[in-house]
């Protein structure tokens, strides 16, 4: 995986890092005061209206229904693409919970602001094809 000084790749890569530490705080300090999170994008359990999870406060919120459910998540990605202010990490998030494994593949993109900021965190995975790899985990 490519892992060149980009300021896309920088802040999603301390992202990632925040998820695995499990540090909210950390995690969405990370963001722009007008952020957002769209994860999976469109309507989901975690986002029934699909509108995406915009500024701080929200994106606590998706924090605690999302990210905070889990035992742990990792980042199994095999390459990202960095372009403009953007940059597109390929691959799977494997999320453990409740004795559980489900595997994400798919693409996930962060956009960052003129400060590193993250201005968009964008995950297009399917949640049906997710929930298909459903298996019991050690």
């Amino acid at each position: 995986m490519s892992t060149g000084e980009h300021p896309a790749r920088t802040a999603g890569l301390a992202s990632q890092a925040a998820v695995r530490a499990r540090d909210k705080q950390a995690w969405v300090a990370l963001f722009a005061a007008d952020g957002i999170v769209e994860d999976p994008i469109g309507p989901s359990g975690f986002d029934p209206e699909g509108k995406g999870h915009r500024g701080g406060d929200a994106i606590a919120a998706f924090w605690d229904k999302a990210i905070a459910q889990t035992d742990s998540i990792e980042f199994l990605f095999n390459d990202s693409f960095a372009c403009g202010n953007e940059v597109a990490f390929t691959g799977t998030i494997r999320s453990k919970l409740g004795g559980h494994q489900i595997d994400a593949d798919g693409v996930f993109t962060y956009r960052v602001d003129d400060s590193g900021k993250i201005a968009a965190l964008r995950a297009f995975w399917e949640v049906d094809r997710a929930m298909a790899t459903a298996k019991r985990s050690d």
